[in-house]
C-alpha cells in the first residue's frame, strides 16, 4: 500500500481516511475515533494530508506537518465539487483527497499556535460585543414599552440610565428600576471584558 495522499474527513467524533495512490486509485478507507487519527496517520509513510479547513484542522495540521507529512488545507467550498453521488463521510474524505491534487486548488495555510490563539482572541471578543450590542438594544426596548425614547448613541444612552436610577423619576416603576439596573451592571461587566481584550491585543502588538 504506497498512499500519495491522504484525505481525512474530520467529524466531532468519528474521522474517514481516504488513502489514494499516485494513480489516483483508492488504497485505504478507514473510519477512526477523531483522537485515534494522529497516532494512526503519525505511523504512515510521509505522504500528503489534505482536510477541509475546519475546526480542529489547523491543530492537527501541526501536529502532522511535524510527523513529516506534506499538510494542504482547503476550504469546503473547494472540495464540493469533487465529490461524487450522493453525500457521506468516506466520499466527503475522497473528494478531500482528489481536490487537494488538483494544479489549480487554493490551499489554506496552516495556522500556527499563536495565530490561532489570536484567532481564538478576537473571537471571544467579538462574542462579547455581540452579546453587549443585544443587551443594548434589549434596554432600548424596556423603554420603549414605557413610552421612553431611549438616546442614541451609548454614552449617551448611560447617561440617561444615571437619570432613571433616582427613585424620584416616575417613569419607571420600583421593578423595572431594579431591572434596568441590573441589566446596567451586567453591561458595565462587558465593557471591562471588552477593555481587557483590547489590552490583551495592544501588549501582543509590542
Amino acid at each position: 500500500m504506497s498512499i500519495f495522499v491522504l484525505g481525512i474527513d474530520l467529524g466531532k467524533n468519528v474521522c474517514s481516511l481516504v488513502g489514494l495512490d499516485e494513480a489516483g486509485a483508492v488504497v485505504l478507507r478507514r473510519r477512526l475515533r477523531r483522537d485515534a487519527v494522529t497516532e494512526f496517520v503519525g505511523s504512515l509513510p510521509a505522504c500528503i494530508v489534505a482536510m477541509e479547513a475546519c475546526c480542529g484542522a489547523h491543530y492537527l495540521g501541526r501536529v502532522l506537518g511535524s510527523a513529516g507529512h506534506t499538510i494542504r488545507l482547503m476550504s469546503p467550498e473547494y472540495v464540493r465539487p469533487y465529490v461524487k453521488a450522493n453525500k457521506n463521510d468516506d466520499r466527503d474524505a475522497e473528494a478531500i483527497a482528489e481536490a487537494a491534487t488538483r494544479p489549480t486548488m487554493r490551499f489554506v495555510p496552516v495556522k500556527s499556535e499563536a495565530q490561532s490563539d489570536i484567532q481564538a482572541l478576537h473571537r471571544a471578543r467579538s462574542r462579547l460585543v455581540a452579546e453587549r450590542t443585544a443587551l443594548i438594544n434589549h434596554l432600548r426596548a424596556l423603554l420603549l414599552e414605557r413610552g421612553i425614547v431611549a438616546a442614541q448613541g451609548r454614552k449617551r444612552l448611560e447617561a440617561q440610565l444615571e437619570v432613571f436610577a433616582d427613585e424620584d423619576d416616575p417613569r419607571l416603576s420600583s421593578r423595572m428600576r431594579l431591572l434596568v439596573e441590573d441589566l446596567r451592571a451586567e453591561w458595565r461587566s462587558l465593557d471591562m471584558r471588552v477593555a481587557a481584550f483590547d489590552k490583551e491585543f495592544v501588549a501582543m502588538a509590542r
